[in-house]
């Protein structure tokens, strides 16, 4: 009998790198409010995206890991221009009108887009588990969003820009969909992409195609870090170094570890870790509706990984039994020749 090999169960270094990059990314949001107040969506993606290209350039370079191969300049050229540049310049905009609550909310339609493409164009599998992990995250982050639009996050000046009318609110819903768009299908895209490069190849490169994309915004950026407060200028440099950065690299660490439709399920405890993160740095206090969508999406986290380990659990059992049957057959061939003999 011959068994398939199931997808290898996490390591530390793995799940260490899955907790970082949530814990970078959830952080972003709290800071994309902050430098938003001083910079344009395009000029704050655009200083983000130099900031981190330093950093990545930098350990490239330590590294010496060179040019990726050629394989995997059409996944990074697509993660580049799609994820790096368009979700960073829909997110910055869609934050100016909706809270960073909502707008975690709407970026985690992602995992669901990205599972399904995954499935799709990668070939991965929908299992029970994480079709069920993401309904129950999905529903907690609904429940994260309805709270704080409707809480003491609704009145913020982030988005009242347009006076918190209906129209501005629905322009930050659709620019928030779009980021997600783009998410799942960078994620996708970056994939097979880490067949052929390293993690850090495959983040730095795309990183720099991004930054190439948003230089029509190098004009406003050169205006507003003129005006813009110290602290705006720094949320911006943290947003290049740690959420884009360090937290990229993580991410693809871990993505060329793990499939793409577990991993963007595991991004579904953004929204809780935003609501807290929010409620220390913002004074957004969150009721207790909120703190239950919390809950729900770490819960939905939990069920979507718990089957790796399962799975892994279930074949390493199968294929013992296969090696006990496989040793009995060697040990009895002997005994029957001799027999025969």
């Amino acid at each position: 009998m011959t068994s398939r090999a199931p997808h290898p169960s996490p390591g530390p270094l793995t799940i260490a790198a899955v907790c970082f990059t949530v814990l970078a990314w959830a952080s972003a949001f709290v800071a994309i409010r902050s430098a938003g107040e001083a910079y344009s969506p395009g000029a704050l993606a655009l200083g983000r995206l130099l900031a981190a290209s330093v950093v990545l350039v930098v350990l490239v370079l330590i590294r010496r890991e060179g040019l990726p191969p050629r394989g995997a300049w059409r996944g990074i050229v697509v993660s580049g221009l799609v994820w790096f540049a368009g979700y960073m310049v829909a997110l910055n905009w869609g934050e100016r009108l909706v809270d960073a609550g909502t707008a975690a909310l709407l970026v985690n339609v992602g995992p669901i887009l990205m599972a399904l493409l995954a499935a799709r164009l990668l070939g991965e599998g929908l299992p029970p588990r994480l079709l069920a992990g993401m309904a129950v995250s999905f529903s907690g982050a609904v429940v994260v969003g309805l709270s704080m639009s409707t809480g003491s996050s609704a009145g913020s000046d982030s988005g009242s820009s347009a006076g918190g009318s209906s129209a501005s609110l629905l322009g930050g819903v659709v620019l928030c969909l779009v980021a997600a768009v783009a998410y799942a299908i960078g994620v996708v895209a970056q994939k097979p992409a880490l067949s052929y490069g390293s993690p850090l190849q495959v983040t730095a490169f795309s990183c720099l195609i991004g930054t190439v994309a948003c230089l029509p915004f190098s004009g406003q950026l050169v205006s507003e870090v003129s005006r813009a407060p110290a602290s705006a200028t720094l949320n911006m440099l943290y947003l290049g170094v740690v959420p884009t950065a360090l937290a990229f690299t993580t991410w693809t660490y871990a993505l060329a570890r793990t499939p793409a439709g577990k991993m963007g399920a595991t991004t579904y405890a953004v929204p809780a870790i935003v609501v807290l993160l929010s409620w220390l740095f913002l004074d957004e206090v969150p009721g207790w509706l909120t703190l239950l969508g919390g809950v729900l999406c770490l819960a939905g986290v939990a069920v979507s990984r718990s089957r790796a380990r399962s799975a892994a659990r279930t074949e390493t059992v199968v294929v013992t039994e296969e090696t006990q049957e496989t040793q009995e057959t060697e040990e009895g061939e002997p005994e029957a020749t001799t027999t025969n003999a």
